[in-house]
């Protein structure tokens, strides 16, 4: 018997393609150059044609170290015209064709005008704020099934973009003109992400939350009501179970890429003069958590992904503004081309990065034209004051005395010099990374209405937490769930409806309403002068913290009492700003306010008063 061995021949497979990023571009965009990332088994070899389309070439098909990505790159010219570009790609005989859409703009780039003082924004986290749609709560199709179970804090709890759009009544008549929503892309990860700070699809919607469309429907409904939509974005680190990190496109995509190596989470080596290059590289290259590994933006491949995925965001969702987190742990230069970029193609737009840190020098040295950056300009527009967030509830909450109380916030607001532009700092009290500004819930709210009033009537972009009006309280320790609460009367069950006033309690309801009455009139009658005019502070004494906002010939003055006794005082500091005989409207009683040679304060007493 003869044994005959014949050669096995190995047919070329079909070519795979399993993701096309972006989904789709636009013409008459102002940058050219379109990145296209292909994802799918072994599509790196193959061969990539493209039929002919006026306007636009296939300028470079990349290669780089996994076998399953291609990026091509595009040049769309002027004269490009929406269409179907149609892609062809080979391997052997066999051939996998693609269609990709450029679609025409349907809003002028200028229209796009951002968010800036004379928003008040609002701070939702989705999961924790309404489930409009229990039906998403779970999703099968996920790698990651996770079960809604709200007595988990760590875990999801079903709340989703249908139940903002649900409350968007109690929004807008709340008089805040923003919201700025946590992320909502997808999470699919162990434990489930419910924070959105582990992204593993940066163009799809987390399906616990919805969908792309009903995203799109959400800043449609928004806007109507006149209400802005900022978007979180991160760019710093996605989640471990993102196929990036599965499959690395390249082995610079990540940072230390031999495994997992944690920051030490001190923002202070990145202005440092004296700073090791260990000790910098540590900061900026090393992970978050273990879950969340740092993304490299040196890479350029990668770094074109994240612009364009943000602008695809702001073309296709129409959202007015982008919170970047944690942006200091981001490579400088490349977060600043980013930037740029997207103000090319949106030159009103405005973003905010998250700069966590306890002293002004450091918030300083990352907005646009610093004075005291060594590391080149951030163009960065706006900044966070954590700072004031670190000092606010204990400078409210104790007495004024020479070094003490308001004294604190007067003295933080005397450092404004480090800044560009002090109007361009987002303000807030607390977010949901920190502590809520009430640990506990208070016996009254005079010192809460005071740092409420001047969040809302002193310089900067104000952020306000949702559940803030309800007087939610709660610390970390133990659990970031504790200060995300769920929203009572969100969620299917509850027995108590807190966007009702008959299911707040009466101190909810002063609140509330304080609150309510202070935002509508911020954003209406006094918006202009609140969001462009001068400021002029008084230095506390006797416990009086005295401030004033200008334009023109409209004016608004704060005066507040910092202590929980009666104080009799002379004007005489104010004159300048307050000439004794001085009447003016206070919004808050609506009655008249006749400034004296002395006056009495009454414990915790605020005056806001205008001329017009």
């Amino acid at each position: 018997m003869i044994l005959v061995v014949l050669p096995l021949v190995m047919m070329a497979a079909k070519p795979q393609v399993d993701v096309v990023n972006p989904p789709y571009w636009w013409t008459d965009m102002a940058q050219d150059t379109l990145q296209v990332m292909v994802r799918g088994d072994g599509i790196r070899d193959a061969q990539v044609t493209m039929d002919e389309y006026p306007g636009v070439q296939l300028v470079d098909a990349v290669q780089l170290d996994s076998p399953n990505y291609q990026f091509l790159y595009f040049v769309v010219g002027d004269d490009a015209h929406p269409g179907e570009i149609e892609l062809t790609f080979s391997q052997g005989k066999k051939k996998t064709k693609v269609k990709y859409e450029l679609k025409a703009r349907d809003r002028k780039p200028e229209e796009y005008v951002g968010f800036d003082a004379s928003d008040v924004l609002y701070l939702i986290m989705p999961d924790r704020f309404a489930n409009g749609n229990p039906e998403n709560d779970n999703i099968a199709t996920l790698n990651n099934v996770t079960i809604a179970n709200r007595e988990n804090h760590n875990g999801r709890h079903g709340g989703d973009i249908e139940g903002i759009k649900q409350h968007l009544d109690y929004i807008d008549s709340l008089g805040v003109t923003a919201i700025w929503v946590n992320p909502v892309l997808t999470n699919d990860m162990p434990g489930g992400a419910y924070h959105g700070y582990a992204t593993t699809d940066y163009y799809n919607i987390d399906p616990r939350f919805g969908t792309n469309e009903e995203w799109n429907a959400l800043v449609e409904e928004c806007h109507t009501r006149g209400i802005k939509v900022v978007m979180d974005m991160i760019f710093n680190h996605c989640g471990s179970d993102h196929y990036w990190f599965t499959d690395r496109p390249s082995k610079d995509w990540f940072n230390f890429p031999d495994g997992y190596v944690q920051t030490n989470y001190r923002l202070t080596t990145i202005h440092d003069p004296y700073v090791s290059e260990y000790d910098k590289k540590r900061t900026t290259d090393g992970w978050f958590v273990e879950s969340m590994p740092d993304l490299n933006q040196n890479n350029p491949h990668l770094m074109k992904y994240l612009v364009q995925n943000s602008i695809w965001w702001i073309e296709s969702s129409k959202i007015d503004g982008i919170r970047m987190d944690t942006h200091p742990y981001a490579f400088l230069h490349p977060m600043a081309q980013w930037i740029d970029a997207v103000e090319k193609e949106y030159p009103h737009y405005n973003i905010v990065g998250e700069c966590w840190y306890g002293n002004e020098g450091g918030e300083a040295f990352w907005q646009r034209g610093s004075k005291v950056c060594t590391e080149g300009d951030s163009n960065l527009p706006t900044v966070m004051d954590f700072v004031l967030s670190q000092i606010a509830r204990k400078a409210f909450r104790e007495q004024t005395n020479p070094w003490t109380g308001l004294n604190a916030i007067y003295d933080h607001l005397s450092l404004d010099y480090l800044f560009p532009e002090p109007q361009k700092i987002l303000t807030f009290l607390d977010n949901h990374d920190t502590d809520r500004f009430l640990l506990e819930q208070p016996g009254d709210l005079g010192w809460w209405k005071q740092a409420q009033t001047f969040l809302l009537t002193s310089r900067g972009i104000p952020q306000i937490y949702y559940g803030t009006e309800l007087l939610m309280s709660g610390s970390k320790e133990g659990s970031d769930g504790y200060v995300r609460r769920d929203f009572p009367g969100g969620f299917p069950g509850d027995s108590v409806n807190a966007f009702t006033a008959e299911g707040r309690s009466e101190m909810q309801n002063e609140a509330h309403d304080f609150l309510a009455k202070l935002l509508n009139w911020r954003k209406g009658e006094a918006n202009e002068v609140i969001a462009r005019g001068s400021l002029k502070h008084f230095m506390p004494q006797n416990g009086i913290y005295a401030y004033t906002r200008r334009l023109g010939d409209k004016v608004v003055h704060v005066l507040m009492n910092g202590n929980d006794d009666e104080v009799v005082t002379t004007m005489e500091r104010t004159l300048e700003e307050l000439p004794i005989g001085t009447e003016l409207k206070d919004v808050i009683s609506g009655k008249i306010v006749k400034i004296e040679e002395e006056m009495t304060f009454a414990p915790r007493a605020i005056y806001i008063m205008q001329n017009f």
